[in-house]
């Protein structure tokens, strides 16, 4: 199976960036569609952004425009660039594979342990 790994989650500052890796441990040209969730306290899982393998990229609407998702398939990475950044954007995020479907969260194939971010007010 594919295990996905997060990292660069942290605390940063309203209006800050912050960029999350996941690193996969198969290959990514395997992998049709990643994707980032997150949770935050008291809430339901929620998608933050898709990318499939041909580099289309779909994003909530809270995220979008200031969000940006990209792969790296040589690298076997995938990141997520979070650009000024709110309160309601503190959440634990969650890296996500699926070789076909991974739009909502019974659809996803493989699951990160999660990075936390913290933005301050």
């Amino acid at each position: 199976q594919v295990q996905l790994v997060e990292s660069g989650g942290g605390l940063v500052q309203v209006g800050g960036s912050l960029r999350l890796s996941c690193a996969a441990s198969m290959k990514l040209f395997r992998i049709n569609n990643m994707a980032w969730y997150r949770q935050a306290p008291g809430k339901q899982r929620e998608l933050v952004a898709t990318i499939t393998g041909g580099g289309t990229t779909n994003y909530a609407d809270s995220v979008k425009g200031r969000f940006t998702i990209s792969r790296d398939n040589a690298k076997n990475m995938v990141y997520l660039q979070m650009n000024s950044l709110k309160p309601e954007d503190t959440a634990v995020y969650y890296c996500a594979a699926s070789v076909f479907n991974i739009a909502t969260p019974n659809q996803v194939q493989y699951w990160g342990k999660g990075t936390l971010v913290t933005v301050s007010s």
